[in-house]
């Protein structure tokens, strides 16, 4: 019996596309996730995992089914709303590091804050040297992002993403565009997140490898659920 708390939760959530003709993407998935769970979404190319993940992010709302969010149904909200809950509770981590090349690293951390309106300047600009800090890349602050290493970048992103403490990270292929050295860095940033700052990290990846040491996997075939690798139970 897990006891952590459920942060999401999708009931029977498909998606269709219809060009060139009708296809079912994503196939009537239900699973949940919970505080401090490294989660991950495996399957073959076109199984669904990344549709399926985009729906989760309420970027895309074009899906039959329910998505909750920490307790809040989302699913049928306006746009507007959807927003703000994207900017306050989940944070982003894509294969490409989308960083601004001639921002500071720390101007680049800054920004979802500074759209948030939570904080001071000054207050976002130390909670962004603090996530800096937490990834071990603060020295490297001021410099322009296209001045960094792919690997560093990766970890700019992954600060940026943590900048306002978002109930959950998503991660579409983040070790995607990384060499074998800086694959295991991000997984052990996120290993740590998950279990020592009880951040949930739900991440697609075609790594056998990092699924494989991830808290669990949900395997997608065809769109369907296939599999569920609980190793994560409390």
């Amino acid at each position: 019996m897990n006891h952590k708390r459920e942060v999401l939760q999708t009931q029977r959530i498909s998606k269709y596309f219809y060009d060139p003709v009708k296809f079912k993407a994503v196939d009537e998935v239900s699973f949940s996730a919970y505080q401090g769970e490294f989660l991950t979404l495996v399957g073959k190319s076109g199984s669904g995992k990344s549709t399926l993940l985009y729906c989760l992010s309420t970027m895309d709302t074009d899906y039959e089914g329910e998505l909750y969010i920490d307790g809040q149904k989302t699913t049928g909200k306006k746009s507007d709303e959807l927003a703000n809950l994207r900017n306050a509770s989940i944070g982003f981590v894509f294969q490409f590091h989308y960083l601004l090349a001639e921002f500071s690293c720390l101007k680049n951390v800054m920004i979802p804050a500074l759209r948030l309106g939570k904080y001071s300047p000054a207050e976002v600009e130390a909670r962004a040297y603090a996530k800096l800090e937490l990834l071990g890349i603060q020295d490297q602050a001021l410099k322009p992002a296209s001045k960094l290493s792919g690997g560093q970048q990766q970890r700019v992103s992954i600060a940026r993403a943590l900048i306002n403490d978002p109930l959950i990270i998503m991660g579409d292929e983040p070790t995607g565009n990384l060499d074998s050295r800086n694959t295991q860095i991000v997984f052990d940033i996120f290993k740590e997140l998950a279990h020592d700052y009880g951040q949930t990290i739900i991440a697609v990846t075609h790594d056998n490898d990092f699924a494989k040491a991830s808290d669990r996997t949900i395997e997608l075939a065809d769109g369907r659920l296939v599999s569920e690798n609980k190793t994560w139970e409390e």
